[in-house]
């Protein structure tokens, strides 16, 4: 094959980057999945201490969001600390109380 009809130019090939490897950008990180992390750590504590169901599935719902918004290379231990501390409280919520659980506003009808 002859080169000098090869259409492709090797002196204009760029190498891509991706949008965020400067450094401007990486001061603007995304800090749903510690805000989720935390506030259900606060709920799973609730749900354990007050034995409120609610709180324990809000607590599980807020740590499957950190899970699922947490990157791969940011450290797992403090989520799945998390997510198995929220585990617990729902568990420990119905072995205390094995009832369906009543929202907080149907209580306060009667």
């Amino acid at each position: 094959m002859n080169s000098s009809t090869d259409p492709r130019r090797p002196d204009k090939e760029v190498r891509y980057k991706p949008p965020g490897s400067n450094n401007q950008n990486q001061t603007q990180d995304d800090l749903t999945p510690d805000y989720m992390n935390v506030i259900g750590m606060i709920f799973s504590m609730c749900g354990l201490m007050m034995r409120l169901k609610w709180c324990a599935w809000v607590a599980l719902y807020c740590s499957c969001i950190s899970y699922a918004n947490s990157r791969a290379c940011e450290d797992a231990k403090q989520v799945l600390s998390c997510f198995m501390l929220s585990i617990s409280a729902v568990v420990m919520s119905y072995l205390q109380n094995p009832n369906p659980m009543t929202p907080p506003w149907a209580s306060a009808m009667q």
